[in-house]
């Protein structure tokens, strides 16, 4: 018997045989070059140094949006230039009932009285003069030297005290500085002008109505900022100070003084600190 392979088994073939076309191997994928590598390397570099400028852009601009919109801070030469603005303003800021209140508390000292305690007292505003040149606020020496020293303007106004038997003038003159006001003061004190320097302000219908240079007492002069406050008492009735009467003389001066205290006090407050309210070129 004849044994034949199965159909479906496969035999080596032998040497002269139908030879079957074998299908070569696919080769494996060639490593990635090493330039490719490089290129990807360096596009990543570029994109991170651009993401950094971005970055470093955008807080360059958030800082300079912040410093635009937080409050300005001034320098202490701006500060100080802007306090001393506020203060040569303020004569023509305030209402003239400011600087002059209607009613003036002053003080009798208790050794005027010969007592334990002061007496406290009160003056009342007998008038108010329009602003004035300050060649009519005062005489004498005090004429040539506030002129001299750049005086732009002089208020004035009268007081009687509570007994109404003596009345003062108040003066307040302006100069263009706080030095300049100084540079006065020096002057006419240390020349012994001040003395009788401001000129009296009569007051129709008042107790004041009669109030002349010649009936000038004493003097007193003083400055705060670019102000200088003068003052000078009389009696209402032509009379003059007897120097032994140590009393009346206390009492005129605590008088003027205290005039004088309420015009410094106003005029001379120190302004709020400058500040700026945050938007951009306040």
């Amino acid at each position: 018997m004849n044994w034949q392979p199965e159909p479906d088994q496969s035999w080596p073939e032998t040497a002269g045989g139908n030879d079957r076309p074998v299908a070569p191997e696919r080769p494996s994928s060639p490593p990635a070059r090493p330039v490719g590598r490089l290129r990807r390397r360096i596009r990543q570099f570029a994109f991170s140094l651009l993401l950094v400028a971005g970055l470093a852009g955008l807080a360059t601009s958030a800082v300079g949006i912040a410093h635009q919109l937080l409050p300005r801070r001034f320098s202490t030469a701006q500060r100080r230039a802007i306090s001393a603005w506020e203060m040569e303003r303020r004569w023509r800021a305030l209402p003239a009932g400011t600087i002059f209140p209607a009613s003036v508390p002053y003080q009798l000292s208790a050794d005027g009285l010969e007592a334990t305690s002061p007496l406290d007292l009160n003056a009342r505003r007998l008038g108010i003069s329009p602003a004035t040149n300050c060649a009519q606020a005062v005489s004498g020496t005090a004429v040539r030297v506030l002129s001299t020293h750049g005086c732009s303007a002089a208020l004035r106004a009268t007081y009687a005290d509570s007994s109404s038997s003596l009345v003062a003038t108040i003066t307040v003159a302006v100069l263009p500085s706080a030095s300049a006001a100084s540079a006065v003061v020096g002057e006419l004190s240390g020349s012994g002008a001040d003395q009788m320097v401001v000129r009296a302000m009569r007051i129709a219908d008042t107790p004041a109505a009669r109030f002349g240079d010649t009936d000038r007492q004493l003097s007193r002069t003083e400055h705060v900022g670019p102000y200088l406050i003068l003052g000078t008492v009389g009696f209402s009735d032509g009379r003059h100070l007897h120097i032994a009467d140590a009393y009346l003389k206390s009492e005129m001066v605590s008088l003027v003084k205290g005039l004088m205290y309420s015009a410094h006090h106003t005029l001379g407050v120190a302004p709020p600190v400058p500040s700026c309210p945050g938007a951009p070129g306040c």
